[in-house]
């Protein structure tokens, strides 16, 4: 009877190791991983964590193909809060992250999905109308951009769109609130509020916050939409909403205009404060640094604090500030008047830096990025200063006045105009670098720039998106 061939002592050792990992719960090649947060802009933080890797060994961490790191798992084979970078190159839409085990070659891998939001008018409460994280329209690409899809509405929209995890929000002048596949177009939902709607949509924590003429404030699941609750002023209302910490900022117009901070999980009054006058306010409020900024028809602008609506400061035009939101940057104050002037002010004093006087009122919401603020303004035109010193940078004349806000990303200044074109100017210069013709003025829509594509509202009664061809 023969006997079994004897293992070598190396063979032996590799054996009795395999043994001892298996006994103390590792298997070999089953290898996780898990990544937190799934889902961001370019340049995001990533913690990746897992198990199964040798103990003590050396694993390299990657998006894509690029290694980002290399670190070591612990005395039980875990990984723990490893963190990377996702590059800032990074387009929109599905990227591998994976960790390989350099002992073993055993890998992991999870799914990161790039994309940027626009959560509301003129994208965050600060109102830039900056994308920072743009990177696929640029000054060299957008000449290329084409008409994606379009979604017809009931009626024109007004509304500026905001884009929140692949779906857009607007609302058309019939009061029809609806939520799209912002690669398709395809109608998620469509929430009916029965009275007239210009207002732009806020999106945040799930939640849609909208406003109606018939003086309601509508909280709305984002998913589904089904109504979280309602809340009626007996006013009549003519702002959009402005979410953050917590609070919707809303206001309502005459015969007793007045700012209310709502309870965004329940729509109860945190508190008001009367603007003065006899009429309102049309373009929603701006809120910085624990600031509220808001104008009104009594040419005043006021700066309250956001957390308790005391008065900071005023400011006072030639004429309304109504139209025009603020836009905060950076300590400075910037916003337009129906007196045709351009205002920047101190944030904390209200006391004016300086002024430029167009050619017509000022209903256009600047925005501002690199150092330049951008207006459109009745006199058809649009114009760029020097943030700093209100020197002009540039301007051009539409064939229409300019009540549309710009959107600014790579370079590039997005705004429409009432003679139905959208525009794209090279930011720096002024030059046109595409246009395009709806069939309607766009009116008080501000374009929303994000994850490659350009979403704006027509009086065609058309919600537009626009890409490079294959986007």
């Amino acid at each position: 009877m023969s006997r079994p061939a004897s293992k070598s002592p190396c063979t032996q050792a590799a054996t009795i190791s395999l043994t001892i990992l298996f006994l103390a719960g590792f298997c070999v090649g089953q290898v996780v991983i898990t990544i937190a947060p799934k889902a961001g802009p370019p340049t995001s933080k990533v913690l990746v964590s897992g198990s199964g890797f040798t103990p003590g060994g050396a694993i390299s961490v990657a998006f894509d193909t690029v290694n980002l790191t290399s670190v070591a798992a612990d005395s039980s084979g875990k990984l723990a809060n490893a963190q990377i970078q996702v590059p800032g190159s990074a387009t929109p839409g599905a990227h591998s992250v994976s960790a390989v085990d350099q002992s073993t070659s055993a890998s992991a891998q999870a799914t990161f999905v790039v994309q940027t939001t626009w959560e509301q008018y003129r994208k965050e409460p600060a109102h830039s109308g900056f994308n920072t994280y743009e990177n696929v329209l640029s000054t060299s690409t957008v000449a290329g951009m084409v008409p994606l899809w379009k979604y017809t509405a009931a009626n024109q929209v007004l509304s500026s769109p905001a884009v929140v995890n692949g779906v857009v929000y607007a609302d058309d002048a019939n009061g029809n609130v609806f939520a799209l596949n912002a690669s398709t177009g395809a109608l998620i939902w469509n929430y009916a509020t029965g009275t007239y709607g210009n207002s732009s949509p806020s999106v945040v924590k799930g939640i849609v916050y909208i406003e109606t003429e018939s003086a309601d404030v509508y909280a709305i699941n984002a998913t589904n939409g089904t109504l979280v609750w309602k809340f009626n002023f007996g006013n009549h209302l003519t702002s959009s909403p402005v979410v953050t910490n917590n609070l919707v900022y809303v206001g309502t117009d005459g015969p007793t205009p007045t700012l209310y901070a709502l309870n965004a999980q329940t729509g109860a009054i945190v508190w008001q404060f009367v603007l003065g006058g006899t009429k309102g306010l049309d373009a929603p409020p701006a809120v910085a640094n624990g600031v509220v900024y808001i104008g009104s028809w009594n040419h005043n602008l006021y700066a309250l604090s956001a957390s308790t609506g005391a008065l900071l400061w005023t400011f006072t035009s030639g004429e309304p500030i109504y139209n025009s939101s603020a836009c905060i940057f950076k300590g400075v104050v910037y916003v337009g008047s129906e007196d045709h002037n351009m205002y920047a002010l101190n944030a904390s004093t209200g006391a004016m830096l300086w002024s430029y006087t167009t050619g017509a009122d000022i209903y256009s919401s600047p925005g501002i990025a690199n150092g330049i603020v951008y207006v459109g303004s009745l006199d058809d035109g649009v114009y760029a200063w020097n943030a700093a010193t209100g020197v002009l940078t540039w301007s051009f004349m539409t064939g229409g006045p300019v009540r549309s806000s710009p959107a600014i990303a790579k370079g590039v200044v997005y705004i429409g105009s009432t003679d139905h074109n959208l525009y794209a100017f090279d930011a720096n210069s002024g030059a046109v670098l595409w246009k395009y013709a709806t069939a309607g003025s766009i009116y008080n829509s501000a374009p929303a720039v994000v994850n490659g594509m350009v979403y704006v509202g027509s009086g065609d009664h058309n919600l537009y998106a626009f890409g490079l061809p294959g986007h």
